[in-house]
């Protein structure tokens, strides 16, 4: 099974709430040197044969970014075991 993994995160020029809130935090839990935070979101898309990105792509670009507030990158997921938590 071929897993694609699709990043969507906010156009730099958005603002981003969530990021902000979270950089804001960052210094009550003693974190000092983070400059800015974005938050995005990761879409992991498995297909039955060999990995289609274009198909992803597709994907990606009418269905899980909004193209006017979003970016998004696509890559083929190599190994699962290589994760680290």
């Amino acid at each position: 099974m071929a897993r694609v993994v699709v990043d969507v995160m906010l156009k730099p020029e958005i603002l981003d709430p969530q990021g902000q809130a979270v950089a804001n935090a960052l210094p009550r839990l003693g974190v000092t040197d983070v400059s800015s935070v974005r938050i995005g979101r990761r879409i992991e898309i498995e297909f039955a044969g060999a990995p289609d990105l274009d198909r992803a792509r597709e994907i990606a670009d009418k269905l899980l970014a909004n193209p006017v507030i979003e970016d998004f990158t696509i890559h083929v997921h190599e190994d699962a075991t290589a994760e680290v938590a």
